[in-house]
């Protein structure tokens, strides 16, 4: 068996508070998470998990129930103290929020993205014939966009593995360069396959980290920062694919037409 876990615990304040993963935009009127799901069970994932927040398990419960097309549906819950924190502890934490629900490897990823068949298909078969982590990423130009500064997560790669990995805050088109990134840099597409070996490792990490920064209200725990440390401590592998196929996602109301065109073209 090989899972696949969707990070789907937050509403978008960008994206007018709505939770983008439902947004119906396929040209059936499918979701984008069931276009996602689609094309994994496709490439062989037989297990779901929705890391779900509170403000939207319930509407992923409703919309799902406990199976699709066959597979099941399970749901781990990803909260925080609202007293004590301003948001949840981020992606390392949403991962870890469903680690007692998996004994098998898993691909963790976003809900708001589209995700390739090729995406897919490269990382259940690793699953299958390694032993290994693995991750796909895309030239950093790709995952930009036209106007304004995003955080993005920066891959170094060596005989093609990850050797390290980081987070670069405000990056955009215009200043990339000056930070030392080129357009062909590998960037962090939020996708990663993890051994159940690895992620009890990554559990362990952020536990020390909550307790570290227990009064830091607002920092987050990144998956790719975390892993790329192991990486760096040898006490994890992580192999490299170049992407393939088309990326889309959401991040702003705008990009609904752009995503639901490209869908079309591809009919």
């Amino acid at each position: 068996m090989v899972s696949i876990a969707y990070m789907v615990a937050g509403l978008s304040s960008r994206f007018g508070g709505k939770i983008k993963a439902l947004t119906k935009i396929g040209p059936n009127q499918e979701t984008l998470i069931e276009l996602s799901l689609n094309r994994a069970i496709n490439a062989g994932f037989n297990k779901i998990i929705f890391i779900v927040g509170p403000s939207t398990q319930e509407a992923f419960k409703e919309y799902f129930g406990t199976r699709y097309k066959g597979i099941p549906i399970e749901y781990a819950l990803q909260s925080f103290n609202k007293e004590l924190r301003e948001k949840p502890w981020g992606t390392t934490d949403a991962i870890c929020s469903a680690s007692h629900l998996i004994d098998e490897p898993c691909l963790v990823c976003t809900g708001d993205d589209l995700y390739s068949e090729e995406t897919f298909n490269t990382l259940f078969n690793h699953a299958k014939s390694e032993n290994t982590n693995a991750t796909v990423g895309y030239p950093l130009i790709d995952h930009l966009p036209e106007e304004g500064l995003v955080n993005r997560g920066i891959f170094h790669i060596e005989d093609d593995f990850v050797i390290s990995s980081d987070e670069i805050k405000e990056v955009s088109r215009e200043n990339h360069q000056e930070k030392g990134l080129s357009h062909d840099t590998p960037a962090n597409i939020g996708i990663f396959l993890i051994q159940k070996e690895t992620l009890n490792k990554i559990n362990q990490i952020l536990n020390e980290f909550k307790e570290t920064h227990k009064d830091n209200k607002i920092i987050e725990c990144y998956l790719n920062v975390e892993l790329g440390n192991l990486v760096k401590n040898q006490l994890a592998k992580i192999k490299y694919y170049k992407g393939k196929g088309q990326l889309l996602g959401l991040t702003n109301p705008e990009d609904e037409q752009i995503v639901r065109e490209a869908l079309k073209a591809n009919i």
